[in-house]
């Protein structure tokens, strides 16, 4: 078993792959009018989990786009995790019974603690929190707002209820190709003592070498997306390096 799994991101919006810049939804390129291919494909090169998200559910706020994204989760024999727009345990029992292995809140995390501690004490290990981050503090709402919470404050407050698996977004990275925030995202492993998934700005080689290096502190994977969708980094390749 690799020490860090690299989870290719599959970014539906209107029943299409793309990729967006920093979260602007005006910023938005197409990469394949398919993405039940595109989970194949990654599958077929090595992928152990694959990331889907749910643009336009991030947008709505409870899924838009979960009849495709059944049809993946039941047509790869990889696992595949969901975020964007999960604000219900209605939703979340949903998209679960539909085939996906692991529900990621995001914005409930900070609007709805009630709501995600319930999740926590319901499905446990099949709930990550998606904790997106701008200059340190949480921002919501598909990136539309800041909070005024603590990133390491709050992933503290809900290890004790429970989260296992955090995914940690610095935004000023992603999409931009830049790197990942390797610093911030060690710091939140060893605060939380859970497993940190890194998001954003992964965008080389490199970057994935780093992140290995800290896989014994808690650094459990990297999602991987303009990267892949450009060439810069290739999958088979990347699945040698962890």
């Amino acid at each position: 078993m690799s020490s860090v799994v690299i989870y290719p991101a599959i970014d539906i919006r209107g029943g299409k792959c793309v990729r967006l810049i920093q979260g602007d939804y005006n910023q938005e390129t197409v990469y394949n009018e398919n993405p039940l291919e595109v989970a194949k494909a990654w599958e077929s090169q090595g992928a152990k989990w694959i990331h889907l998200v749910d643009l336009d559910g991030a947008k709505a706020g409870y899924p838009v786009n979960d009849k495709l994204i059944g049809e993946i989760a039941k047509s790869v024999q990889v696992p595949v995790q969901l975020g964007g727009g999960l604000r219900t345990e209605k939703d979340v029992d949903h998209v679960l019974s539909l085939g996906v292995s692991r529900v990621i809140l995001g914005t409930a995390a900070i609007e709805n603690r009630d709501f995600v501690n319930r999740v926590l004490a319901k499905h446990g290990d099949k709930v990550a929190i998606g904790l997106d981050a701008r200059d340190g503090y949480v921002a919501t709402r598909g990136w539309l707002e800041t909070s005024a919470v603590k990133a390491d404050e709050l992933a503290v407050e809900l290890a004790r209820e429970g989260a296992r698996t955090f995914i940690f977004t610095d935004i000023s990275r992603d999409g931009m190709m830049s790197g990942p925030n390797v610093e911030a995202i060690v710091h939140l492993a060893k605060v939380s003592g859970q497993t940190v998934i890194a998001s954003g700005g992964v965008s080389q080689y490199d970057d994935l070498k780093r992140l290995v290096q800290y896989a014994s502190e808690g650094v459990g994977g990297a999602i991987v997306g303009k990267a892949l969708y450009t060439g810069s980094i290739k999958l088979e390749e990347a699945q040698s390096l962890v």
